[in-house]
């Protein structure tokens, strides 16, 4: 059974979602910059099935015999729902998958140490939802009843608009045994802002000097054959004062996304603000929407119309994307039906509160007796974030980087009973821990790269984080 109910007058759904966002297990998928892109959030409330896989797979706490993989299929085939509506999801799961979780799927195995010690992928199915139509500007309210009374979970969800309202807070249950934790409402901090500055320190595992040195290298490994283009990540580690949920308030304001989001899971917190979709499949339409190609943002009017029109013209940046398109393409044909995929968009420049993309558009459609897991089996992960040919993209992003990447460009959001899913990449994202945030940036390399613009831009895609947190970007 499942109810669902809509309004047109409600509170913004950022100030419903800060009741919650203490809750163990809470999401936020937030397309706070709006658009044809970014037309719906969404909240997750009330986990019935928690997947975690990491050196074994459990279901609820408990250990799996069987293969994560082949488990989600079992279950999506035989737990179905339709959806009748209009809307992204009314029954499903949220989550991440990790880009060591690719790695491992791939089968390439990584020279470093963890460094912090997360589950490869975590994917949870929630009994509640609240979803914004910024499009038509309408809240819809949606209980199921896998793990409770569906008339039970609506009564918290009304009352946790009602006391959004308010500007109140309210505690709701997630999985039984789960421990509340602690946290500061948006309404803590008006307009998401402190009085005082905040204290923090960053530290990276490259200097200027190794990072351009890396893009040598991987220039030579270009040159010589071995691949035609490739990503190359830092990381930052920034220690701050700053509680996360205040962190993923601040950014949303001065750098609004499509793809972004909250995750809190307990121990640690994802503060995202992509602005790049991975995969989004609707009734089998598939659409991936690879970003290659960076500028930032003028000071002047005059200044940005031309590092725009720099990004528009630029025959590496178009390259680059073009290399990441065929890749696309490729893994796209591995599942789609033939002659299903085609390019919609080649060159099109997106602007955000920082910098200028360069984006593309690729389309399918699924075959019928594949699932969401086929799909991210095929394509995960992200050829914009691999580069290509993959495999061996993979491995000489493990020899020249100086970290596991962990999170950092894997993808999060949602999947649906009824066989839809919508993900990003996992780019300018944070994952907090112990009063450190872990940012990953980084760039595609290619035969034209110059490494100290290479080092430039990853600079450029870390700016609106250090300047939430306090630092010069």
């Amino acid at each position: 059974m499942r109810l669902i109910r809509e309004y047109k007058q409600y509170p913004q759904i950022e100030r419903i979602f800060a009741q919650v966002q203490g809750e163990n297990d809470a999401v936020f998928l937030d397309s706070s910059l709006h658009g044809p892109l970014g037309r719906y959030s969404i909240i997750a409330l009330h986990p019935y099935m928690r997947l975690v896989k990491g050196e074994q797979f459990t279901v609820n706490g408990e250990i799996s015999e069987e293969k994560f993989e082949t488990f989600v299929k079992r279950y999506l085939r035989d737990h179905r729902e339709e959806n009748p509506t209009e809307l992204p999801l009314v029954s499903g799961a949220a989550g991440y998958f990790s880009y060591d979780y690719g790695r491992g799927k791939e089968g390439v195995a990584s020279r470093h140490d963890k460094e912090m010690d997360i589950p490869d992928c975590v994917l949870i199915f929630y009994d509640s939802f609240v979803i914004e139509d910024h499009e038509k500007q309408i809240l819809f309210l949606i209980a199921n009843d896998h793990g409770q009374d569906c008339r039970k979970g609506m009564a918290k969800l009304q009352a946790l608009v009602d006391l959004a309202d308010k500007g109140k807070e309210a505690l709701l249950y997630g999985l039984p045994g789960q421990k509340k934790t602690g946290g500061k409402s948006a309404g803590d901090f008006p307009g998401g802002n402190r009085p005082q500055k905040d204290k923090c320190k960053v530290m990276a595992n490259y200097t200027r000097q190794d990072y351009e040195q890396a893009v040598r290298k991987m220039i030579q490994y270009i040159i010589e054959g071995d691949i035609y283009i490739a990503n190359m990540t830092k990381q930052l580690r920034i220690a701050s004062d700053l509680p996360p949920y205040e962190m993923f308030c601040r950014l949303r304001k001065v750098n609004p996304s499509p793809f972004g989001g909250y995750f809190h899971y307990g121990d640690f917190q994802i503060i995202s603000a992509s602005p790049e979709r991975f995969l989004q499949m609707r009734n089998h339409h598939i659409q991936t929407r690879p970003i290659k190609g960076t500028r930032k943002r003028g000071s002047t009017p005059e200044e940005d119309m031309a590092l725009c029109r720099e990004l528009e013209l630029s025959g590496k940046d178009k390259s680059e994307l073009l290399m990441i398109v065929d890749l696309e393409r490729n893994d796209l044909n591995r599942v789609c039906v033939p002659g299903s995929v085609k390019v919609t968009e080649l060159f099109t420049v997106e602007t955000y509160a920082t910098v200028f993309h360069l984006v593309s558009n690729v389309e399918g459609e699924l075959r019928k007796e594949l699932t969401v897991m086929d799909l991210l089996e095929a394509a995960f992960p992200g050829g914009s974030i691999t580069g290509a040919p993959k495999l061996r993209a993979m491995e000489l992003i493990d020899e020249l980087e100086h970290g596991r990447r962990n999170l950092y460009t894997g993808s999060m959001g949602y999947l649906s009973l009824d066989g839809d899913c919508d993900f990003n990449i996992v780019i300018r994202t944070a994952l907090y821990r112990d009063g450190v945030y872990h940012l990953g940036v980084g760039g595609g390399i290619t035969y034209e790269s110059e490494p100290a613009f290479e080092y430039e831009e990853t600079v450029q895609k870390a700016r609106a984080f250090l300047n939430v947190l306090g630092q010069p970007g």
